[in-house]
């Protein structure tokens, strides 16, 4: 079994996928070219951050329609755990998989630093190793990471507990501060931050570790 990051036209974050799980954490891992159908044998998969298909349009609103992503529909209604960053969970957003939108920051600047974020819920795998509150540091880097949803989205989300991370301090506008959320079922998650960044001590830090192991847990 091994881990499938899916690659558009487009994507930058890939590579930092392919290294984070594989070179530092030893798990199988390959590219999965976005006209794929064939998803059989993994046990995870990973759409990568970056600008897929140009963010023409807006972004994700036409990876959404690549082959690979209807057989992704279906891999995660059988349980396949997928994960979303950034543009990743952009497309996670206009494919239906999780609720609400993706748009431009607050102040429609491009933002790219470490961002402090807090565990909202530890309830699914992606979040049980930090605990309850736990605290952790990831770097963000995107334009359109202002999470926004209705009313009764939010309430659900809510009454679900799947608001998985939030910013300690909001760098974007997001709605409740949201960084993070996962489907009802806990086997979907997506996400604006980059735990691929944060995995390898040279880069700096490696609080993104216990997130990325999840997918083979």
């Amino acid at each position: 079994m091994s881990i499938g990051v899916v690659v558009f036209p487009g994507s930058n974050c890939d590579r930092d996928m392919h290294w984070a799980t594989e070179g530092c954490l030893g798990m199988p891992t390959r590219r999965v070219w976005h006209e794929e159908t064939d998803l059989g044998g993994l046990e995870a998969v990973v759409l990568p951050g970056g600008f897929s298909y140009g963010d023409y349009l807006r972004c994700g609103a036409i990876a959404r329609f690549a082959p690979v992503l209807q057989s992704l529909v279906d891999f995660a209604a059988k349980g396949g755990r997928v994960l979303g960053i950034c543009n990743g969970f952009q497309v996670l957003t206009e494919l239906g998989l999780l609720p609400g939108a993706l748009t431009r920051n607050r102040d429609l600047h491009f933002i790219c630093e470490d961002a402090q974020l807090s565990v909202s819920s530890a309830r699914t795998p992606w979040m049980s190793r930090y605990g309850a509150e736990g605290q952790l540091t990831l770097p963000i880097a995107h334009g359109e990471g202002r999470y926004q949803c209705t009313p009764d989205t939010l309430k659900r989300l809510q009454d679900d507990d799947s608001i998985a991370l939030r910013y300690s301090s909001n760098p974007n506008g997001s709605v409740e501060d949201i960084a993070g959320l996962t489907n009802a079922q806990g086997n979907v998650l997506g996400l604006m931050p980059h735990p691929e960044r944060a995995c390898d001590p040279v880069t700096g830090g490696t609080d993104g570790r216990h997130l990325l192991e999840a997918l083979l847990s």
